[in-house]
C-alpha cells in the first residue's frame, strides 16, 4: 500500500485495462451450489450480493480486501460499488477457475523466474486453500476475522502477503496476492456482462467508450472532446446488459497436454 495514490495509478492505467480485460468464461455451477448473502460492509452502498462461489467466511474476507485494493474516493466509486467480487465470484466458479486448459499432471517443480505458474491447484483450488489458511491465520493471532480489522491493519496484512514467501496451504503467499490484485483489477474495468464494473462505473470514471461498433462519424472531428456514455458488449436496444449465461466446463483438462509454463488464461485476458 504505497503512498501514491491507488486510484491515480488505476485512472492512469484503466484504458488499457478496460481494452485487455476482454471476454472471460462463464460461470458453471450446479443448482445446489451453496449460496449466501454477506452482510453489507459499513459504508458500501451497494446491495449485499449472492455469491455461488465463495463460502460466507471467504466472501467476507474477498469484499473487505477488494475495497482495501481499490477504494471508494473522491473520484469515484471503488471495488465494491463496481460489484468486483460478484466478478470474481463468476470467475472462481467457472471453468477458468476449475482449470479449463491448465496443464494439471506435473512434475510439480519450483519454477525458474519467468515460467510464470507452476502450482498443481486450479484457480479455484488456489483461493479456496489460501483463504482457509488466511482465515485460520488471523482468528489465531487476533481472535477476529480480516473484515474486523481497522482499515490500516487491514493494509498492513495484504502487504504481508504481497511481500511474503509463507505457503497458505500450500500457495505462496505473494502468489495469492498477485491472483487476488489481478482480479481485482480486471473486475472492476472489465465489460459488465461478466459481473464487475457494475453501471459501468470504472469506465465512465476513465472515460473509455466501451463497445461501440463504429466510431466513423467521428473520424474527421479533430479536437472534439468525446462525451457519449460508455456501452456495454452486452447492452441490448434499450440499454440493458445481459450477463454471461451459466455454463458448465467444455471438457476435463487433458492428462496428455504438454507442459507448459504459463497459466491458462480468460479469453483475450491480460
Amino acid at each position: 500500500m504505497e503512498k501514491l495514490s491507488r486510484r491515480s495509478f488505476f485512472k492512469a492505467a484503466g484504458a488499457t485495462a478496460a481494452a485487455i480485460a476482454g471476454k472471460a468464461h462463464a460461470l458453471p455451477h450446479d443448482e445446489a451450489a451453496h449460496q449466501h448473502a454477506p452482510g453489507q460492509r459499513a459504508g458500501a452502498t451497494a446491495a449485499p450480493a449472492t455469491y455461488t462461489f465463495f463460502r460466507l467466511d471467504e466472501a467476507r474476507f474477498i469484499e473487505a480486501a477488494c475495497a482495501r485494493l481499490i477504494p471508494a474516493d473522491a473520484n469515484g466509486p471503488g471495488a465494491i460499488e463496481a460489484g468486483v467480487p460478484n466478478y470474481i465470484d463468476k470467475q472462481l466458479g467457472g471453468a477458468w477457475g476449475a482449470g479449463e486448459r491448465l496443464y494439471r499432471s506435473g512434475p510439480w517443480q519450483q519454477g525458474l523466474p519467468g515460467q510464470g505458474y507452476q502450482l498443481p491447484f486450479t484457480p479455484a483450488e488456489l483461493f479456496h486453500n489460501a483463504l482457509r489458511a488466511i482465515n485460520e491465520d488471523i482468528r489465531r493471532r487476533r481472535g477476529t476475522t480480516f473484515d474486523q480489522l481497522p482499515g490500516a491493519e487491514q493494509d498492513a496484512y495484504l502487504q504481508s502477503l504481497q511481500t511474503g514467501q509463507q505457503s497458505l496451504n500450500g500457495v505462496p503467499a505473494h502468489t495469492f496476492f498477485e491472483s487476488l490484485l489481478g482480479l481485482t483489477i480486471e473486475g472492476f474495468f472489465s465489460d459488465p456482462i461478466y459481473g464487475g464494473n457494475k453501471d459501468m462505473v470504472a469506465w465512465k470514471m476513465i472515460g473509455f467508450p466501451g463497445a461501440y461498433a463504429s466510431f466513423y462519424d467521428l473520424v474527421d472531428q479533430h479536437g472534439m472532446l468525446y462525451t457519449r456514455a460508455p456501452m456495454s458488449i452486452g447492452e441490448d436496444a434499450r440499454g440493458m446488459i445481459m450477463i454471461e449465461p451459466v455454463s458448465p466446463p467444455a471438457h476435463a483438462p487433458s492428462a496428455e497436454a504438454p507442459r507448459t509454463p504459463t497459466p491458462a488464461r480468460r479469453k483475450g485476458g491480460k
